[in-house]
């Protein structure tokens, strides 16, 4: 069932999310999402996030905006932590959620700024651990 897309997607993914996070998810893997976790792999880290038409900062910042625009706050820590990967940074994010707020309201932005806070603090005490996220 893999091909090309695959293996380019989890090249990506590795290098955006990092070796053991990737290593967690796929040891997580159950024959329930295995088909969720191939189609992400191939479309959004093998389509999207394997383009270069825009650098991985800026996607990382496209990312972060959008998850924070739609309430998907589980997923914002796994990408603040990815913007050790992606070159994003502290003030990017920062300015990114500024914009969430102007744009898709100020209780989404401060929640989202909230995450980022907590996740960078993490980040800076060497406390990375994102087991809670699969992707």
């Amino acid at each position: 069932m893999r091909n090309p897309q695959y293996d380019a997607g989890m090249e990506v993914r590795r290098q955006v999310l990092g070796d053991d996070h990737v290593a967690r998810a796929e040891a997580a893997k159950t024959p329930l999402d295995a088909p969720f976790q191939q189609l992400i792999t191939e479309t959004a880290w093998g389509t999207v996030w394997a383009s270069d038409a825009i650098s991985r900062r800026e996607r990382s910042m496209l990312t972060l905006a959008l998850l924070a625009a739609t309430g998907n706050f589980d997923e914002i820590p796994m990408h603040i932590r990815a913007t050790a990967n992606t070159g994003a940074t502290p003030q990017d994010i920062a300015e990114v959620f500024q914009h969430v707020a102007i744009y898709a309201g100020v209780p989404r932005a401060n929640r989202a700024l909230k995450l980022a806070k907590e996740t960078l603090a993490d980040m800076a005490t060497g406390d990375s651990d994102d087991t809670t996220q699969t992707d």
